[in-house]
């Protein structure tokens, strides 16, 4: 794994497995050849002249960014994502100044065309009462983590059928979506505004987050947000937010390899000790610490 930015992850299937996937009956229609998570990507710049073989997948969660494609440049916000076409002339990078986080998958496969249909311009996945964001990223999660234990045929049928339901949360999104709306109406009144930016906390964990963004959100002011949050939780807004993104960490420590800076930078926090202090904070022990707890403790039985 190549570590070109802090808290970088990447996966890059051998030649004789991207082979034996274009030849399988059920892989040849769509499999991943590389994936990977770039945060905060300072300088990132890619150019290629004559294009690929595979489809390029690649979805700002944060920052900015831009690409161009056969001659026609297009700019990257957050929470927007396209497809270049393989074969297609192409460059993209990060904006210089606000650089992006994302996430990307070059991919191939009979049914690829048709998930790439019409995204090689931006498409926005903005988030809102209905949104699932935090859902997608967590398959994104699992299809990393399967291929990140090998490339059994078992491993890698799991991994595209995730991968299929992946690209078809983004491409018909409103019934993503739909799918999981309860009721007509959203809740009324204090709690739901507390349910609408908790949720809106969810699908933006990656970020850092300020009154003035959920005041924003919202269409009330931070003050009002304040007591309405404390009165329904017992804590701040922000507060909230960073006992979200500890909990995020304990699962990650518990149920991944991922390394702790990775985990660090995918929690929306650049500064590793930073995160180191504030996760003491709240769970008496070092990120370090916790991850190791078991181990201790198998060590003295």
């Amino acid at each position: 794994m190549k570590e070109g930015f802090q808290g970088e992850r990447q996966i890059v299937l051998p030649p004789m497995v991207v082979r034996m996937m274009e030849s399988d009956r059920l892989l040849s229609a769509l499999h991943i050849t590389d994936i990977g998570y770039y945060p905060a990507a300072s300088h990132h710049e890619v150019r290629r002249a004559t294009g690929i073989a595979q489809y390029i997948f690649i979805y700002c969660v944060n920052g900015k960014g831009w690409y161009e494609v056969d001659g026609v440049c297009h700019e990257v916000t957050s929470n927007h994502y396209f497809i270049i076409p393989n074969g297609s002339a192409h460059r993209y990078g990060a904006d210089k100044d606000e650089p992006w986080t994302i996430y990307w998958i070059h991919f191939n496969g009979s049914l690829a065309p048709c998930y790439a249909d019409d995204a090689v311009t931006p498409k926005a996945i903005k988030p809102e009462i209905h949104s699932r964001i935090s859902n997608r990223q967590n398959i994104f999660e699992e299809i990393f983590s399967t291929l990140n234990r090998g490339f059994s045929q078992e491993h890698l049928c799991y991994s595209s059928a995730l991968f299929h339901y992946y690209l078809g949360s983004l491409r018909y999104v409103n019934q993503y979506r739909e799918a999981r709306t309860v009721g007509g109406d959203d809740a009324a009144g204090a709690e739901g505004l507390v349910d609408a930016i908790i949720h809106f906390m969810e699908e933006n964990k990656e970020k850092h987050l300020t009154m003035e963004m959920l005041s924003r959100y919202s269409g009330y002011s931070a003050s009002y947000i304040s007591m309405v949050f404390h009165r329904q939780t017992g804590m701040a807004p922000l507060a909230y937010f960073t006992k979200m993104k500890v909990e995020d960490a304990c699962y990650l420590l518990d149920n991944t390899s991922m390394k702790i800076n990775q985990i660090c930078y995918k929690l929306g926090v650049e500064d590793s000790y930073y995160f180191s202090r504030l996760f003491a904070k709240h769970m008496g022990m070092s990120p370090r610490a916790y991850r190791n707890r078991n181990t201790k403790d198998e060590n003295a039985n």
